[in-house]
């Protein structure tokens, strides 16, 4: 991102999130400089990389954050198997949205208020992925909506959610529990579960094996 402004306004991809406001702080705070060279270098990423996209095809969870025209926010999680996030081009990611408890807070949200926040954790590597834009609801192209519901998945979609991303940025691992999904767990265990089955077959039938003459 060079100095001249985004389409929002902005100098640069990160004043997304690094305000005037913030910036004070981090000057007041002792990081701005070193937020300042970040920027000159070229700022936060605004399009899709092959990190990002294989990131995202992986995961199965993740936090929506909105806010009102009041600025309320609410943050909302959602969740499906592995690759129900798709990327559509360099800048636009999107999702089935399932029927829910029908409270309709996101929706109304963003029909008033389109700027978004979604943040990914994958705990089994200590990852974290934050990433900002625009958000609207699709509920009247059931050919899309189609398109984007995963194979087999049980649940029924309502509508589609489309994010186009101004800026996205990686944390450190610092503080990030290490945890594991429960297939992931089931998984290994089945596979470990199995070599010793296959040992414990192999030693029976050395055992049974009559002894080598001298």
């Amino acid at each position: 991102m060079s100095d001249a402004q985004t389409d929002s306004g902005q100098t640069y991809s990160s004043d997304v999130a690094f305000t005037p406001a913030v910036k004070a702080v981090q000057a007041r705070k002792g990081s701005r400089d070193a937020y300042a060279r970040v920027e000159q270098s070229g700022g936060w990423r605004t399009e899709i990389d092959e990190n990002l996209a294989g990131f995202l095809g992986e995961t199965n969870s993740f936090y929506f954050a909105t806010a009102s025209a009041a600025g309320h926010p609410y943050i909302q999680h959602r969740g499906g198997p592995k690759g129900f996030v798709k990327i559509i081009d360099k800048n636009t990611i999107a999702f089935a949205d399932y029927s829910g408890n029908r409270q309709y807070i996101t929706q109304g949200n963003l029909s008033e208020n389109p700027q978004a926040h979604i943040f990914v954790m994958d705990y089994a590597h200590r990852r974290r992925v934050k990433i900002w834009g625009q958000a609207r609801v699709v509920d009247d192209d059931p050919a899309l909506t189609l398109a984007l519901m995963p194979k087999g998945y049980k649940a029924r979609p309502e509508q589609v959610i489309l994010f186009r991303i101004s800026a996205w940025d990686t944390n450190c691992p610092q503080h990030i529990p290490q945890k594991f999904d429960a297939g992931d767990v089931a998984t290994a265990l089945a596979s470990r579960d199995a070599r010793i089955a296959e040992l414990e077959a192999e030693l029976a039938a050395l055992k049974g094996r009559p002894a080598s003459a001298n």
